[in-house]
């Protein structure tokens, strides 16, 4: 049927959105509705057909969901908000965006202040996603402007949905870190930060306040915003927080929650690592105290704790110790396509974790063609490859099937002569 013929996604046409599968955030249909310029062809004209009629799709399966996030129904708006997210985590969409950037922000402005919990969350990772497809420039700048109020309305309103507060404190950081072009408003918003996080220091006496486990969450996020912010600041507002705020951050390390324990621990580690950027020679006045807390937690061995919460803690503590202690990092290698990177510091981890909470399994594939990710680890431009290069890099499921079953039918084989021989030496 011709596509003109298709009914107007307006007036609740689109009231069973859903979001993309995991089939079409494959790598294979990746190569086929999008590439690193939205509009690369392949090399023979058949391919260039079926190129541009999946994309054409796509493209009209994206302009419905944009179409749904006014609709009167909210599930129907939680439906369109999750597609669009899918797509952004799983593509590179910056002319398709570019045109609608102002469409896209009013549907994510209106689903912040007149939606409800999961709908805000939602509309607020959007938010965080449409800034790293348009990267940093006047036209993410743009859409933060818009958004940043409201964000820090959500934030500080204790009467407001929890989840939509604790997904506003992870998407404020990374939105910041993209698209905010004035380093005191980034200082302004780190302090917004703080007056969540510092609600969860253990007191004088070393108890802890009664704090709930969602408000904790809360808190964490705000903490890891905050140490996400970090990571750009000038050398002079580090030198006020390491004094203001590094003598205080044990204080989280009490926490009864182990993410808040864990979220503490990095992120003091990550102050060390900066301090010592800028001074090979910095010392803690309470160092020793520090260490004997983190080794503690490093072999923690309280009944009370849960066995998984417990191993997970010890293994990160372990780290933060050798960080504190020796100015070490445990490098981790990340391979995307034919490319590697080293997340070899606090640094790059802390920033490499806060992009991979929006765009999940997508990151390898922004790895390779997002231009503002490669530049914020300084990959260099992206290497442009072809839907042809991809193909032949990538075993289709039919060969590695064959391949897997020929491979099987030869060890089977050689094993089978393997114990013929066997037998034959026992007999003798």
């Amino acid at each position: 049927m011709p596509r003109t013929k298709k009914k107007n996604s307006k007036g609740g046409q689109h009231g069973n959105v859903q979001p993309f599968s995991d089939e079409d955030a494959s790598l294979e249909t990746l190569s086929h509705c999008s590439s690193f310029s939205d509009g690369i062809s392949v090399a023979d004209e058949g391919g260039d057909a079926s190129e541009d009629a999946a994309q054409e799709d796509f493209q009209y399966k994206l302009k419905g969901f944009i179409d749904s996030t006014v609709d009167k129904s909210a599930k129907t708006r939680q439906g369109a908000l999750d597609g669009l997210k899918t797509a952004m985590a799983t593509r590179i969409l910056y002319e398709f965006i570019s045109e609608r950037r102002m469409t896209i922000t009013d549907s994510i402005e209106r689903c912040l202040k007149k939606g409800k919990g999961e709908e805000q969350r939602a509309a607020a990772s959007l938010a965080c996603l449409l800034c790293i497809q348009l990267g940093s420039g006047i036209e993410s700048e743009e859409v933060f402007k818009t958004l940043k109020p409201i964000f820090k309305n959500i934030l500080a309103d204790g009467s407001a949905n929890i989840q939509a507060r604790q997904a506003v404190a992870t998407s404020l950081g990374l939105c910041t870190l993209v698209a905010e072009d004035d380093i005191l408003d980034v200082h302004s918003t780190m302090e917004c930060f703080e007056n969540l996080f510092t609600r969860s220091y253990a007191r004088a006496d070393g108890t802890c306040p009664s704090i709930s486990p969602q408000t904790s969450q809360l808190h964490t996020n705000a903490l890891l915003s905050w140490a996400l912010l970090l990571t750009i600041c000038t050398s002079n507002q580090l030198k006020d927080i390491l004094r203001k705020h590094l003598p205080k951050l044990q204080r989280l390390l009490e926490s009864e929650d182990v993410n808040m324990r864990i979220a503490a621990g990095e992120t003091i580690a990550l102050l060390f690592e900066l301090a010592r950027d800028m001074d090979p020679e910095f010392e803690f006045d309470d160092w020793d105290e520090l260490c004997d807390r983190l080794n503690a937690l490093a072999t923690d061995c309280v009944k009370h704790r849960a066995k998984t919460d417990k191993r997970k803690q010890r293994s990160v503590f372990r780290d933060v110790l050798k960080a504190v202690e020796e100015g070490d990092f445990q490098s981790e290698t990340i391979r995307f396509g034919t490319e590697r990177m080293n997340i070899d510091s606090w640094v790059r981890k802390r920033t490499y974790d806060a992009f991979r909470e929006f765009v999940g399994s997508g990151m390898n594939y922004h790895l390779q063609a997002n231009e503002f990710i490669r530049d914020v680890f300084e990959l260099g431009p992206p290497m442009l490859v072809d839907s042809a290069t991809m193909k032949a890099m990538k075993i289709s499921r039919f060969e590695r099937h064959l391949h897997n079953s020929a491979a099987f039918k030869a060890r089977t084989k050689a094993r089978n002569k393997f114990r013929d021989k066997r037998v034959d030496v026992g007999e003798f």
